[in-house]
């Protein structure tokens, strides 16, 4: 072909190489074709496989053209599902964004990974493989190979990485974001705790129960600085928000998963706050301190603290998350944490009777449940009777228990194990998650030793109780509770209220 006119190149374009710019300088030649830089992930930011958000990332690319000598244009590319027409979308947001339309007669593709590159052959354009070019005697290191080296604290990325990157990760402190974001052992690729939940359910979730958890917590809030820890899809903040008292407090929002954090922005973004100060992190507490030590008022979390215990170190890193809590709460502030809780004597063995005739009873439980598409897991799980779904929650779930049958429905088991499995049978939509997490892990007692141990004081508020809803609704209809002779028991408590205070002389 002729000299091109453009070049296009795909990628996340996390970090820039000093030999992207020699290879590109070469691509555009003595004619100058412009460099379309295609950001795939544009919409993503915070996660393992994208820790840069776009708009820093499109800064460090025009600086590098700068720099390069190179004439570029910048065009974001959101993520979509994986697709065999990623070339075509591609092609199509470039010619949405600009007005351009590449063609193989005008246009070679930089690629320098096979799958993506053999999408673009396809459609006959002509490929240069960058990094994975044959004729090269030693194939240089790849940017995310670079952008690894710096997550692990080995100073050479500096020497491979192009200076328009270094300057822009320095100037932002992107390497301490890029470093407690790719090493983050809790939060998965996507940013979320978890591949096999269904935010949409979870959103829907946390609007039904968010003017029951904000009723419940409400006197004990502190106005001035409130932040909402896990805040789902601020769903909560939006009553606070409505709350004429609290007109002057700064409402903040930290989520973790990207799809909830997501929405939080876009509510903003449509005018649902009426307070100019929300705002919204993505963030994963657990990676380092998101707001000054001293200078929150309340703290809110709700749902959270049995996701921490469940996907982190347990009591460590529960307690890593209240000491974090405590350092940025000022003096006579308060922590409100509402969440499940485990019986007080959790370890007692229990007999629990369980119905038969509500759906199948197999010879025994599956073991490739994971294998399966999330779907046909709601389905197989939810077409299981209730002593049956016992059976495949022993499997599936991430901490081992034992129970024995001691009747054709009814088992002996602890009453730690048994509660976790009667508040979960139900959620057979994320049936995967669910059983990622315990709920029982601590009780009231437990819960007043840790908060003590992190420096702060129980108000006399803090109580546990038991939703009966819960109980009314899902559990009793299904099961039966008695002691080790058989005389039965009441439920037990399932949820805790916790109001922690950092005393004002700390």
């Amino acid at each position: 072909m002729a000299a091109p006119r453009y070049v296009l190149f795909p990628g996340r374009h996390h970090l820039l190489t000093r030999f992207q710019a020699g290879c590109l300088r070469r691509l555009a030649g003595e004619h100058g074709a412009t460099i379309v830089w295609a950001v795939t992930s544009a919409n993503h930011e915070n996660t393992k496989r994208n820790p840069v958000p776009y708009h820093r990332r499109e800064a460090a690319i025009e600086r590098f053209s700068v720099v390069a000598g190179l004439r570029s244009m910048v065009v974001p590319v959101f993520d979509t599902a994986p697709t065999e027409q990623f070339a075509e979308v591609t092609l199509k947001t470039v010619t949405v964004a600009t007005g351009i339309v590449l063609t193989p007669a005008d246009t070679v593709v930089a690629c320098s990974t096979p799958q993506v590159a053999a999408l673009y052959e396809q459609l006959g354009f002509p490929i240069a493989a960058v990094e994975a070019d044959p004729a090269l005697a030693a194939p240089p290191e790849r940017p995310w190979d670079v952008l690894l080296r710096l997550a692990g604290g080995d100073e050479s990325w500096r020497d491979l990485a192009h200076p328009a990157t270094i300057d822009v990760f320095d100037r932002y402190r992107l390497t301490d974001t890029v470093r407690s974001v790719v090493n983050d052992p809790v939060v998965g690729d996507e940013g979320g705790l978890t591949a096999t939940r269904d935010y949409r359910t979870y959103v829907e979730a946390f609007a039904d129960a968010a003017a029951r958890k904000w009723a419940a917590v409400r006197r004990y809030v502190q106005p001035g600085r409130i932040v909402d820890i896990g805040c789902g899809a601020g769903a909560v903040l939006e009553l606070a928000d409505r709350d004429d008292e609290l007109h002057e407090s700064d409402l903040i929002g930290v989520e973790v998963a990207r799809h909830l954090y997501q929405e939080c922005v876009h509510k903003k973004a449509q005018g649902v706050f009426r307070n100019a100060n929300v705002y919204f992190y993505q963030r994963n507490v657990l990676g380092g301190a998101v707001l000054p030590d001293r200078s929150v008022d309340t703290t809110l979390t709700f749902a959270l603290t049995h996701e921490i215990w469940s996907y982190g170190d347990r009591r460590d890193s529960l307690l890593a998350f209240a000491r974090r809590i405590h350092d940025h709460t000022v003096p006579g502030g308060v922590w409100i944490n509402s969440d499940v809780c485990g019986p007080g004597d959790r370890r007692r063995p229990v007999r629990l009777t369980l119905r038969t005739d509500d759906g199948l009873n197999p010879a025994r439980p599956r073991t490739d449940l994971t294998a399966l598409p999330s779907a046909e897991v709601a389905a197989y799980v939810s077409g299981l009777s209730t002593h049956a779904r016992l059976a495949q929650f022993a499997v599936d779930f991430a901490f081992p228990f034992e129970y024995d049958a001691a009747g054709d429905d009814v088992v002996r088991i602890e009453l730690g194990p048994a509660m976790d499995f009667l508040t979960r049978k139900d959620y057979t939509d994320n049936w995967l998650s669910e059983t990622r997490e315990q709920f029982c892990g601590l009780d009231f007692d437990d819960w007043g030793t840790l908060l003590a141990e992190a420096g702060f004081t129980i108000d006399p508020a803090s109580h546990a109780f038991r939703n009966d809803w819960v109980i009314d609704n899902r559990i009793a209809p299904a099961a039966s509770l008695a002691d080790e002779h058989g005389d039965r028991l009441d439920w037990p408590s399932t949820h805790a209220i916790l109001v922690a205070r950092r005393p004002h002389n700390s």
